[in-house]
């Protein structure tokens, strides 16, 4: 509601402040009419009775106008410049302002304050408004109990950082009922091995989870009709298991598959929410390269979970994790290799099957190896991990046992992908 002096002149509140006292009409009507509170009606009233003749609700300012530092409104047209150009840049996934992080960038950067509405008011003045897209009502609800019950687990292809003009993959695993993020990390390239080595980083630290929620890519999954090119036509949907999933077995954890992106709504939230950030800020830093873009996205990783209420939850990510642990709401089981397997390198490897020659080798692209204590035509399992960036180990495993580890190096594996 508008301010008193705005809806009412001088004479119009006297006359009715005169016919209260006069107890012609009753106080609660004559709020109402005048839109005030108890107290600020007994104020006014209080000053008419001090000065009938020259009663006034005229409002005269007492202090100056705020006037905005020239300095701070320069540097939000700048910042927001900046947003302008990825805006219109196809190549880079942005497709709006953002004026809580031109606010926060004004802090950490400029060292400087400015209000929410203040810079939105800037951003008007000077063409830098979008009109609002009409989103659907946020009615997700968490639907797990405990934590380690669903791991969502995700990649995202994007522009991440414009000034390298290539683009990198985002590989994030998330906790269902925490909205924890366990896993971040760009890769140049989505491979068998960075999605073993996602699943590896997290098992070894916290544990084995009950699931983990993917989608049907062929990494994780194979489709009879799309992945068919490579296996026997008379094989159906599951009837092969990809690397990812031969592991995610032996570990004991169970894969859901979801059938379309619309399924995968949880994980896209803190992927917005990490693209709008990460890319605005490698934009402004002009990060070049992936190892920068990284170290950036620890940061807005930590923010997210450490730092930030989640819209869902109501909870800091963090916070909601620990506070499941200490009440034992969790489903995570501590990590141990599952027998007959001896380390970690067994479980969480690129399997190949193999059988000895008449001469009791084995081969494997350019390579062949002798392998001790085997008799010609047995069944022998390659468990291959990387060292470094040069050299691989294989594990050649025999009827539950573990006959021979041998290193190579990694450019002499032709077929194997890391």
């Amino acid at each position: 509601m508008a301010q008193l002096h705005k809806r009412f002149t001088d004479q119009q509140v006297r006359e009715m402040l005169q016919r209260y006292l006069t107890r012609e009409i009753e106080r609660p009507y004559l709020q109402t009419i005048l839109g005030l509170s108890k107290s600020q009606f007994f104020f006014w009233l209080k000053q008419y009775r001090a000065h009938p003749e020259t009663f006034s609700i005229r409002y005269s300012r007492q202090t100056p106008p705020r006037r905005l530092d020239p300095h701070i409104e320069e540097h939000i047209v700048k910042e927001l410049t900046i947003d302008q150009q990825a805006i219109r840049n196809p190549q880079v996934p942005l497709r709006s302002y953002n004026y809580s992080y031109v606010q926060r960038r004004l802090q950490t950067h400029y060292r400087q304050t400015a209000s929410l509405s203040t810079i939105i008011d800037r951003a008007k003045q000077h063409g830098f408004y979008l009109p609002r897209r009409p989103h659907k009502v946020h009615d997700r609800e968490v639907l797990t109990r405990y934590v380690g019950e669903l791991i969502q687990h995700d990649s995202s292809h994007h522009l991440w950082a414009p000034a390298a003009a290539r683009k990198w993959y985002l590989l994030t695993s998330l906790d269902d009922f925490s909205r924890y993020l366990f896993f971040a990390q760009l890769v140049e390239a989505e491979t068998v091995w960075t999605h073993l080595d996602a699943v590896q980083r997290l098992v070894l630290r916290y544990g084995y989870p009950y699931a983990y929620y993917v989608d049907c890519h062929a990494i994780f999954r194979f489709v009879r009709g799309r992945d068919a090119l490579q296996v026997r036509q008379a094989c159906l949907t599951d009837d092969v298991d990809p690397q990812w999933k031969q592991m995610i077995r032996e570990c004991g954890i169970k894969p859901i598959y979801a059938l379309s992106p619309q399924a995968k709504g949880k994980i896209e939230r803190p992927y917005r929410w990490l693209q709008d950030h990460l890319v605005r800020t490698c934009l402004r830093e002009d990060i070049t390269s992936i190892v920068e873009a990284n170290r950036l996205l620890a940061k807005e990783v930590h923010d997210y979970n450490y730092c930030r209420v989640h819209s869902t939850t109501g909870e800091v990510p963090y916070h909601r994790f620990q506070q499941a642990l200490r009440s034992k709401q969790s489903l995570f089981r501590p990590f141990v290799p599952p027998p007959p397997l001896q380390s970690a390198k067994d479980l969480f490897c690129l399997r190949v099957e193999r059988t000895t020659n008449a001469y009791r080798r084995i081969a494997l692209d350019r390579l062949q190896f002798s392998v001790r204590g085997l008799d010609p035509h047995q069944p022998v399992t390659l468990r291959i991990t990387p060292r470094n960036s040069q050299l691989a180990e294989i594990r050649f495993w025999h009827q539950g046992r573990l006959v021979d580890v041998q290193t190579v190096k990694r450019e002499d594996l032709t077929s194997v992908r890391f």
